[in-house]
């Protein structure tokens, strides 16, 4: 038997029981597969059977407020992505009266769907002819086939992507075989292998060559960014606090936030930086108190470090338009600064 009709008839016998394969709706596939871009299945699934639980269909997401939308994906990140799913919905409803696109030259004109989603999206809610092309199935195909150009690649990922074209075009069911590569590459051809078991094993390059260790083939990785992002926590007498919104597309893009400094190291007194005078001075405020413990935290994302401090200040003036500290969690925060304001200030 083929490499791919076997692997489509493991999959049909070996697929997990998923919310968003209950059906071939394109609204709940492009939901899932959005999700799942930078998540592992286990937590997808439960943020995937959340935000389906309070946006049901296209219409009821196109009509929400995007801090609604924002407050739903709280905890899973690449924010962006939350804000480009709400912008397309209504691009749909509004621009393309409520039908969503099933072509893959459509669909990937829309906001947040790049060739991994259309792909997915058309072939199997729509029966096209396009592999997918993700970190699963560039391990598995790598492995099988021996490649050794590094995955993370232009020339890699092309060379996976033409495999993937000859090998869909074999089968009958361009959705199941597109799944199949991604649910093999996930549960059994994984980063740490059982290749014994594998049904390939006998047919595949690295395996047989022991390359298994070394393929797939990575370039090296840039150090990641080190930020020191200091937030000044005004307090004045009434227990109200300022609350900012991030507006410059960066990380956590459109979330709220204390008022902060960025700085090139960890600053001890955070009162004696003229970028702090500077900021009482523009938002009329003198200081009354500043707590001495400051409480830092170290965050990882993807390709930054970020060493988090944030000031407890207590001010003689009233805040005008501020947010009282316990309706902080109304917001949209970050999840480090969400940790401090559950920690240290309600």
């Amino acid at each position: 038997m083929s490499f791919e009709n076997q692997l489509v008839k493991w999959y049909i016998n070996n697929k997990r029981e998923l919310p968003w394969r209950e059906n071939i709706d394109p609204y709940r596939v492009w939901i899932s597969e959005i999700i799942l871009q930078q998540t592992r299945v286990v937590q997808g699934e439960k943020y995937f059977n959340n935000f389906i639980k309070k946006f049901p269909s296209l219409e009821s997401l196109s009509s929400a407020d995007e801090s609604e939308v924002i407050k739903v994906w709280k905890g899973l990140g690449y924010y962006n992505r939350a804000i480009n799913i709400h912008k397309t919905s209504k691009i749909i409803m509004n621009t393309l009266n409520g039908k969503f696109p099933n072509t893959y030259n459509e669909l990937i004109k829309l906001d947040g769907i790049g060739d991994y989603t259309a792909s997915a999206i058309s072939s199997i809610c729509f029966n096209e002819y396009n592999p997918v092309v993700d970190g699963n199935v560039l391990r598995l195909l790598s492995r099988y086939y021996g490649l050794k150009t590094p995955i993370d690649s232009l020339k890699g990922q092309r060379n996976i992507r033409e495999i993937g074209k000859k090998l869909i075009s074999k089968v009958d069911d361009p959705g199941d075989f597109n799944q199949a590569m991604m649910e093999y590459g996930a549960l059994v051809c994984n980063p740490f292998p059982d290749c014994e078991s594998c049904i390939f094993s006998s047919k595949c390059v690295a395996f047989q060559n022991k390359e298994i260790e070394t393929i797939p083939v990575k370039s090296k990785k840039k150090k990641p960014k080190e930020r020191f992002l200091n937030y000044i926590v005004f307090i004045d007498s009434k227990e109200k606090t300022i609350v900012n919104k991030r507006v410059n597309k960066d990380i956590w893009y459109k979330l709220n936030e204390f008022p902060l400094i960025e700085s090139k190291k960890e600053i001890k007194k955070i009162t004696t930086l003229t970028e702090f005078k500077k900021l009482a001075k523009n938002t009329s405020l003198t200081i009354n108190e500043e707590k001495e413990d400051v409480y830092r935290v170290k965050h990882i994302l993807s390709h930054q470090i970020l060493y988090i401090s944030f000031y407890q200040i207590s001010v003689n003036e009233t805040i005008t338009s501020g947010v009282h500290l316990t309706d902080l969690n109304n917001h949209n925060f970050p999840v480090p600064i969400t940790n401090f304001i559950n920690k240290l200030l309600i």
